[in-house]
């Protein structure tokens, strides 16, 4: 019974990330994001931090390269019905399906409000790094079309990630 809820916890969290990277995923993410994105996924793991805090680097990651494989696609004029569904899925689908079968994904005992805290993080993750990346779309529109300080595009984003990982740290402790 709980391995059926498990299942069903599962395909609910993966199918409302993969709505939320196809409708939304039409913001930019630089090259650079994703390389601090990976390494704050990489120390947070290595440090023993909770899959919460560790699972919103896992979704901003997705989101970012999700992104970047549909800006490539578009830049190369490759396109296929529903792409932005289907590339989405795809990431969702190799990323937590081995999760899942390694016991990581669906531990009944690794939850947070009543969900897995790995797709609970990966949801928040994503939308904070699209949010973290209007903001910067925003300063930028507000300063003529310029960004208030060198590498704001990558620094905006990124704080708003580290932010976010200090509030649920020291949230869930």
């Amino acid at each position: 019974m709980q391995q059926v809820l498990n299942k069903k916890i599962l395909f609910l969290g993966l199918s409302a990330i993969g709505l939320f990277f196809a409708t939304l995923v039409s913001a930019q993410v630089c090259p650079v994001c994703v390389v601090a994105i990976g390494a704050g996924l990489g120390l947070s793991r290595w440090l023993g931090i909770d899959d919460v805090v560790s699972s919103i680097w896992i979704g901003a990651f997705l989101f970012a390269i999700t992104s970047w494989t549909l800006s490539y696609m578009k830049k190369k004029n490759w396109s296929f019905t529903d792409d932005g569904i289907v590339i989405t899925l795809l990431y969702l689908v190799l990323t937590f399906v081995p999760l899942y079968y390694a016991g990581i994904v669906g531990h009944p005992l690794n939850k947070i409000f009543g969900i897995d805290k790995i797709i609970f993080g990966s949801i928040v993750g994503a939308i904070v790094l699209f949010l973290g990346n209007l903001l910067h779309s925003y300063l930028k529109k507000k300063n003529n079309g310029k960004s208030f300080f060198n590498y704001q595009r990558v620094v905006v984003p990124v704080l708003a990630l580290i932010l976010t990982s200090i509030i649920f740290y020291y949230g869930i402790r």
